[in-house]
């Protein structure tokens, strides 16, 4: 049994280049698809938005240290608030909006390093961690499932058995590749891209069109961001909803990886919102840390930081700097995607459960169960119905709802006499390899 597991590659452990490249490139392509989805939404620039996630990453990278492996793409919690500022009063204006959530980070992120990170222990317990991760994974589900099989024409959505074949093979492929290993095993999600698009190639799902009319060479769409009271009030405060996202990822990587990052999340908290900052100056979506790169990482056992370095350089030089080679990976129809985040998604949410494994959680405990219980239920149901609950201008979302009613019901909920639960493993570093 033992021969059959891949090697596992440690945060702090490095790769030849010649193996570095083609991790970088797999993880860059894993976030290209939602990355992109949020300008062409929005109105703004994709190549802005690509050239941004790659600035951002490299601050975050900066910032923490090259500690933590996480990857950083456009927010979706910022779509509507941007769209009804840009039709009102134009996008350089929500820009403003943009830059002041940044800036709610890094106060945040101030106030945690005063008050200590001790808290989290006992407001994020491991049963809540992990139904958080389950909610994250299960909750991506329908985005996956519907860039897998579904089609829209004129507004209206219906199976598409082409693309469902494509994701099909793009799936199988990438769980094949994911149980070899040597090389094949450390890039699955890379090569089972390039199965599904040659796939979809001959099937009539690729446009060329874009990518034979775009210039290899060329420079970014940047623009300046105008100061405008609307989109502060608006966009700003949406940064408390991502911030407990954030946390959620952060918790959810240091399980997957084996590692102990609360005390660093007022450096990751700050990394991220130095990266917003600097969207928002030019001219891009705000920046979260990215499900779909931990999905990668956990399919790959591959946690090395320096990866990340390397997929935030080819995001920079893609988005920057050569509008053709963005084109060419704008050009991978959906199904392939999709088919690829039917795994990553589903393995954020296996993690989940074996977390709750590998801490012990009793569910003879009443209070874990019910606990587990109200947030994935909550969490998934409003996530994969795009249920969000209305706070005056805006939105909280299914994953940010269940996290407070789960915080709120294991802080109110007695612990009965004889009975506690786990302590978190990763209150020290724990074993990756287990």
């Amino acid at each position: 049994m033992a021969s059959t597991e891949r090697e596992i590659i440690g945060v702090d452990d490095r790769v030849s280049v010649g193996r570095a490249i083609p991790l970088g490139i797999q993880h860059m392509m894993s976030m290209f698809g939602s990355t992109v989805l949020v300008p062409v939404l929005t109105g703004l620039d994709p190549n802005v938005a690509i050239m941004c996630s790659g600035i951002g990453t490299i601050c975050y990278l900066l910032v923490t240290g090259g500690k933590i492996p996480s990857y950083l793409g456009s927010s979706f919690a910022f779509i509507s608030p941007i769209i009804a500022i840009g039709a009102t009063q134009g996008l350089d204006a929500a820009m403003s909006g943009v830059i002041v959530s940044g800036c709610v980070y890094l106060i945040v992120a101030g106030i945690i390093k005063i008050v200590g990170t001790g808290w989290l222990n006992r407001v994020l317990p491991p049963v809540l961690v992990a139904s958080v991760m389950v909610v994250i994974g299960v909750g991506l589900s329908a985005t996956a499932v519907k860039m897998a099989f579904l089609t829209t024409t004129d507004g209206v959505s219906s199976f598409y058995s082409v693309g469902a074949i494509v994701a099909a093979i793009t799936l199988v492929a990438a769980v094949v590749l994911s149980s070899l290993g040597g090389i094949l095993g450390t890039v699955p999600v890379l090569l089972a891209i390039v199965i599904g698009y040659l796939v979809s190639i001959p099937l009539g799902l690729v446009d060329f069109t874009r990518v034979a009319s775009a210039a290899w060479i060329g420079l970014p769409n940047v623009s300046a961001p105008r100061f405008d009271w609307g989109a502060v009030i608006l966009i700003g405060p949406i940064a408390f909803v991502t911030i407990i996202e954030h946390i959620g990822h952060l918790l959810a990587v240091g399980e997957i990886v084996g590692k102990d990052y609360r005390d660093m999340l007022p450096r990751s908290l700050c990394g991220d919102g130095i990266s917003t900052i600097i969207s928002g100056f030019l001219g891009g979506p705000p920046t979260t840390t990215y499900a779909e790169n931990i999905g990668v990482m956990s399919v790959t056992r591959v946690y090395s930081t320096q990866i990340f370095w390397y997929a935030a350089g080819f995001a920079l030089l893609v988005g920057g700097f050569c509008p053709k080679l963005a084109a060419l990976i704008q050009s991978i129809p959906s199904p392939v995607m999709g088919g690829v985040c039917l795994l990553l998604f589903g393995l954020i949410a296996s993690n989940g459960l074996r977390m709750l494994v590998t801490n012990g959680v009793d569910f003879d405990v009443n209070r874990n169960l019910m606990i587990a219980s109200v947030v994935i239920i909550l969490g998934v149901g409003m996530e994969t119905s795009g249920v969000s609950i209305p706070l005056g201008n805006y939105m909280l979302p299914g994953m940010a709802t269940s996290t407070l009613v789960g915080i709120i019901l294991n802080l109110i909920l007695p612990m009965p006499k004889g009975k506690k639960d786990a302590e978190p493993e990763v209150a020290g570093e724990k074993d990756a390899s287990k």
